[in-house]
C-alpha cells in the first residue's frame, strides 16, 4: 500500500469551500501514479511501450467533506489482480485520519493506439504481483 499527501487548494473546491465531488478522483489517479511511480513503473515509458492502463469502472462513496487548506491523504491498494487489470482499493483521509472517501477502481491495460484491451505483459504483471 503506498500513501500520497495532498494539500487541498482553493481551485480544488467549490463556493462553499469544499472539494468538488470529481476532484476525488484526481486525487486517487495520483495516488495510482505513484504507486506505479514506487514499482519502477513510469506511465510515460509504458506508453513507449504500447502499453496505457485505463479506468474502466469505479465505485466511489464520499463520507466526510475535504475543505480547503486541508492536508489529506490517499491510500492505494491492489485487491485483486488481473490479466488484463487490476482492482484497486483507495481511501481519502483527512490529517486526524478520518475517511472522506472510498472507492473501488477498475484498471485495464489497453493500447493506447487502438484502446483495445490487452494483457498486462509478464515483465510488469511481475512487478506489479511481487509489490503485492
Amino acid at each position: 500500500m503506498t500513501q500520497l499527501n495532498i494539500r487541498i487548494y482553493y481551485e480544488d473546491t467549490d463556493a462553499g469551500g469544499i472539494v468538488y465531488h470529481a476532484n476525488h478522483l484526481k486525487y486517487m489517479e495520483r495516488g495510482r501514479t505513484e504507486w506505479l511511480r514506487e514499482l519502477g513503473l513510469e506511465q510515460d515509458q509504458l506508453m513507449a511501450q504500447n502499453i496505457a492502463f485505463v479506468a474502466s469502472e469505479v465505485a466511489i462513496k464520499y463520507v466526510h467533506p475535504a475543505r480547503f487548506n486541508q492536508l489529506i491523504t490517499v491510500t492505494t491498494e491492489v485487491a485483486k489482480m488481473r490479466r488484463v487489470g487490476m482492482l484497486f482499493k483507495q481511501e481519502i483521509h483527512d490529517q486526524d485520519g478520518q475517511l472522506i472517501a472510498s472507492a473501488d477502481v477498475t484498471i485495464a491495460a489497453v493500447d493506447p493506439t487502438s484502446m483495445k484491451l490487452i494483457p498486462i505483459p509478464l515483465p510488469i504483471k511481475e512487478v506489479i504481483e511481487r509489490a503485492l
